[in-house]
């Protein structure tokens, strides 16, 4: 994707005023006339100068997103965003929290990356373990999942700190069908979509953030 720029060089259009200038102080001289004002000429040539300095450049157009499907993995998959009042240790900052880490854990499965995830999550958290051990190696030698999108439709805490300084977040979480391709371009299997359930987080604000340290279904 390369912009072209069709300005003309400003060295081009500064030698063709010059040019014209000359002319027009030849044409003058031959009439038996006064030469052109000195002043005039300094200002058409700087008024020139800033007229193609000031050109609008040609804008670089963005990477388009392209989720993945059966010819090949997504493309140009944008890293979620820590929402500003996330930074906070509020009952809103947690929620919101919350829903970003999930769209984390969607970003993992479209992309195999899996260090955003880590960085905010415990390595004794068994279920996130699980989740990284599939999005990271069927993002190796050519494999690539398609589907297994993450939303969370519902996400509530009661704000209140249990022992050990955690808090507890109940989310409603929905996952789209997954599907594992092969390098081939083979599906290799596939899992259907699985009912809605909630999971329960634990997490704790400790050097300023947020950061989990399980997440379990939740039973009955």
């Amino acid at each position: 994707m390369t912009s072209i720029n069709v300005s003309t060089p400003l060295r081009m259009r500064s030698a063709a005023a010059g040019a014209v200038v000359a002319a027009a102080l030849l044409l003058a001289g031959c009439a038996g006339g006064a030469p052109a004002d000195p002043g005039t000429v300094t200002s058409t040539l700087t008024g020139s100068a800033t007229a193609s300095s000031s050109a609008t450049p040609t804008p670089t157009p963005s990477a388009v997103y392209k989720p993945a499907d059966a010819s090949g993995p997504a493309q140009n998959v944008p890293v979620p965003v820590l929402p500003e009042v996330a930074k906070t240790e509020t009952k809103e900052g947690l929620e919101a929290f919350a829903k970003y880490w999930f769209e984390l854990l969607s970003y993992g499965y479209e992309t195999g990356d899996t260090k955003p995830l880590s960085a905010v999550t415990s390595s004794s958290c068994t279920m996130c373990e699980r989740a990284k051990q599939v999005q990271e190696g069927w993002h190796q030698d050519g494999r690539w999942l398609v589907g297994g999108r993450v939303t969370t439709p519902s996400v509530n805490t009661t704000f209140n700190e249990a022992p050990g300084g955690n808090y507890q977040v109940a989310v409603q979480v929905s996952q789209e069908p997954l599907s594992y391709y092969n390098p081939d371009k083979s599906l290799d299997s596939m899992d259907p979509k699985p009912a809605d359930s909630g999971s329960l987080m634990l997490v704790a604000f400790r050097d300023g953030a947020w950061f989990v340290q399980t997440v379990e279904p939740i039973v009955g």
